[in-house]
């Protein structure tokens, strides 16, 4: 039986002479790392920068690739349904972490166990979390039959405690299905970069101490088309999509957040709300077409830079909007057929969704119809029309306002977490006619519109205060593609310095993040500590 010791990070447990992860530097043991299915290399959570939702550590139910191994050099991840066998497999591996300064490896089924799967069920596992308490027995008898993975005693109070038989963490990997009594030497044995496939249960091999030959195996036909089916970019391809009255931000665990430690080993909270401090918004490191800030009508390409319309005038925003600067982006018209139009331009978050850019007061439009402009449903001629193949250019210019709350966005954290499809978010309500009574004029502030890049004239000056998001609408079969920078196809002229839109994402990121800490030190003392 193991003794349960972790080996040091130059022995068996790791390969120095591979280099691992995106940032050159080895495993780090006990935070969330992901194996990619192809290479096998390990690659640390913080470095990736697909979407994988609310992970924890040690998890086995999951396919990764990295962007060095996907043919469209981008990363994928999806969390597959765990069975009660890699759900009691993962909660032991993170209690043999967690004590390991005690050194324990035996751990109470029912005040240790249990418990931490039902705080950590929606992280470790698409399952829907069970209602009934039944599944306390499934897990019971799982730990008692799987005697080629968990070991038990039982305590002279009645107790039965359970630990790993192989407590050797380094050796948790997805490709936990054959860790079978059988299988455990051939898994430690493993060649670096030689995936292990459960198909390979039950194959005879022959093997010296020194390498092991691993036949090669197909992957699932059900794998290949789950992989094919992942977003592009990390973003889960069900979610929520903004509607009147409501809005849907997709959080991600706040690893910076105070009590966070004492909330993750914390027994008390367990199937209580989350508390909404403990994540952050999931903020894309690059600016895109929004999945779910659109109408749900609107097809999207794969790489989230195309859009074709369908039916009726409806609208999609970009991921990311802008306070103030002077900003650019652009739109080449790829199909704009006989009896379709465009309405493009910028959008406050508060914008109508199933409507043209250009319908209220929160955007501003440039029509492909006579070339004209419109605010508020207010339709002024404006340029000569555009049609399909032209590349059109869109600036906006906010000056700085004279207000300290209008420095960093607004933090999410105050809002609750909402569960839609494994995933949490923040839901947040939209209150449109407190917002429009709301607005005030941005003295200075304008938005020009450039075709093929001549300028065609200041379309709007003086806009409403807010944030402004890239918009576009499209009526019946129009396509158009955006390109966010930071090069662009048609250089405008006439035009003040500006940044193009596609920087916009770091900027987020800092802005945020200062938003985040000034709720944190705004709360100081306010915010439950898990201790009791």
């Amino acid at each position: 039986m193991d003794s349960g010791g972790l080996p040091h990070p130059s022995g068996p447990g790791m390969q120095q002479d591979e280099e691992l992860c995106y940032c050159g530097k080895g495993r780090n043991l006990g935070t969330v790392e992901l194996q990619c299915q192809a290479c096998s290399r390990w690659y640390h959570a913080d470095c990736t920068s697909c979407y994988i939702g609310t992970c924890i550590p040690f998890m086995c139910n999951y396919i990764y690739q990295c962007k060095h191994c996907n043919e469209n050099g981008l990363e994928s991840f999806q969390k597959k349904q765990a069975s009660f066998q890699q759900i009691c497999y993962t909660t032991l591996a993170n209690l043999t972490f967690l004590f390991r300064n005690d050194n324990r490896v035996m751990f109470s089924r029912d005040k240790e166990i249990i418990p931490f799967i039902e705080k950590q069920w929606e992280n470790m596992t698409t399952m829907p979390r069970r209602v009934k308490l039944t599944w306390h027995n499934t897990v019971n008898k799982t730990l008692a039959k799987e005697t080629d993975i968990f070991y038990g005693n039982e305590t002279t109070v009645g107790d039965t405690q359970y630990g790993l038989l192989n407590s050797d963490l380094y050796k948790v990997t997805p490709a936990f299905e054959i860790l079978t009594k059988g299988n455990t030497q051939i898994q430690a044995l493993q060649k670096p970069g030689v995936p292990v496939d459960k198909g390979l249960r039950g194959q005879k091999r022959k093997a010296n101490q020194d390498t092991v030959q691993v036949t090669s195996t197909k992957m699932k036909k059900g794998d290949v088309l789950n992989l094919a089916r992942l977003a592009p970019h990390g973003y889960p391809t069900e979610h929520p999509f903004n509607k009147d009255g409501y809005r849907y931000i997709l959080a991600e665990p706040d690893p910076h957040a105070p009590n966070r430690q004492a909330y993750d080993e914390s027994v008390e909270w367990a199937g209580k709300p989350i508390p909404g401090y403990l994540y952050r918004t999931f903020l894309g490191s690059q600016v895109l077409l929004a999945l779910h800030d659109r109408a749900p009508q609107l097809k999207i390409s794969d790489d989230r830079l195309s859009v074709t319309g369908e039916k009726g005038y409806s609208m999609i925003r970009a991921t990311h909007g802008v306070r103030s600067g002077s900003w650019y982006y652009e739109v080449q018209v790829d199909e704009m057929p006989e009896n379709t139009a465009t309405r493009i331009g910028w959008s406050q978050q508060q914008g109508n969704l199933q409507a043209p850019c250009g319908y209220d007061k929160f955007s501003y439009s440039w029509r492909s119809r006579k070339g004209s402009k419109s605010h508020q449903s207010y339709v002024k001629l404006y340029s000569e029309p555009y049609k399909e193949g032209d590349v059109l250019g869109f600036y906006i210019s906010l000056p700085e306002l004279d207000n300290p709350n209008h420095l960093v966005p607004v933090s999410h954290k105050d809002k609750p977490l909402v569960k839609f499809k494994n995933h949490l978010y923040y839901e947040e309500k939209d209150q449109v006619s407190e917002a429009e009574k709301a607005l005030t004029i941005n003295p200075g502030s304008k938005i020009c519109f450039f075709l093929n890049g001549k300028f065609q004239g200041v379309a709007y000056e003086d806009l409403f205060e807010g944030t402004y998001y890239p918009a576009i609408s499209l009526y019946k079969l129009a396509k158009v593609t955006v390109n966010f920078g930071p090069s662009f196809k048609c250089q405008p002229d006439k035009i003040q310095p500006f940044q193009p839109m596609s920087e916009t994402a770091q900027l987020s990121m800092v802005e945020n993040t200062l938003s985040d800490m000034l709720f944190h030190v705004e709360n100081e003392g306010k915010l439950p500590d898990f201790q009791n």
